[in-house]
């Protein structure tokens, strides 16, 4: 085949075998490698729902509702038996014999689950039903802790079961701080030895305080106690001196 050449030639070399096997080998070092990554399934609202799902059911008993209320959710498994594998909530039911609360109970159930299958970061949820009061005012569960509103309750049972799926995880508490909280309780039980005697479990756990004691506004449990003109928790070791 001839090739017209329209410029001067001003030098040339030959191509060897060589040089064709370096090039070669030189194009394949720079190609892009093609990395295989794991086909992880992540939570979204197209998700279909399974046959069967895992739950568990939490009981509610407050002074607000005459029968007690029970929560059941759902939860589905995304990636089983890999190293990915995921527990996530997937939809929430609430039954009673009261008709008190019916009719938004069951909107609250629905916009919950809903927001279960669109995803991403749900933990909010706990935050927001939380802090939601109780216009008539809020009351104490059994274990002394505070509940601003019915809603505010069954935040705390979401709550409780992020945790248990893992989903949400606790601050630790340092060896310094119950060291802390350790001293403090026995400070205030050597000052108050001869009234000793009495006491209330408010945590259900064998934790005992004082029956004069007042709700901490951090843990809102019912353990604030006075110790040397200062209100000092006995649960948490909060100190309104610092």
């Amino acid at each position: 085949m001839a090739v017209k050449i329209d410029k001067k030639i001003k030098g040339y070399t030959v191509i060897s075998a060589e040089d064709r096997a370096r090039d070669a080998q030189a194009s394949a070092n720079t190609a892009p490698v093609e990395v295989k990554t794991a086909d992880v399934i992540q939570m979204h609202e197209r998700l279909e729902r399974p046959e069967v799902l895992i739950g568990s059911t939490y009981k509610i008993k407050t002074p607000l509702v005459e029968h007690a209320m029970y929560v059941t959710i759902n939860d589905i498994v995304l990636n089983a038996g890999s190293e990915h594998e995921q527990r996530r909530p997937f939809e929430v039911f609430i039954n009673s014999k009261s008709m008190d609360h019916f009719q938004w109970i069951v909107a609250l159930t629905r916009i919950m689950s809903a927001v279960f299958r669109k995803g991403g970061d749900v933990t909010f949820l706990v935050e927001e039903m939380k802090a939601v009061f109780d216009p008539r005012g809020g009351y104490f569960k059994a274990g002394g802790v505070y509940m601003p509103s019915l809603v505010a309750e069954i935040g705390a049972v979401v709550e409780e079961h992020m945790k248990s799926i893992g989903m949400i995880h606790d601050p630790e508490m340092s060896d310094h701080q119950r060291a802390h909280i350790a001293e403090k309780r026995a400070a205030y039980e050597r000052a108050t030895a001869p009234a000793a005697n009495e006491s209330v479990s408010v945590t259900g756990e064998g934790t005992s305080f004082p029956p004069s004691a007042t709700m901490c506004h951090k843990c809102s449990t019912k353990a604030l106690v006075l110790m040397d003109g200062c209100a000092t928790c006995l649960n948490c070791g909060y100190s309104k001196c610092g």
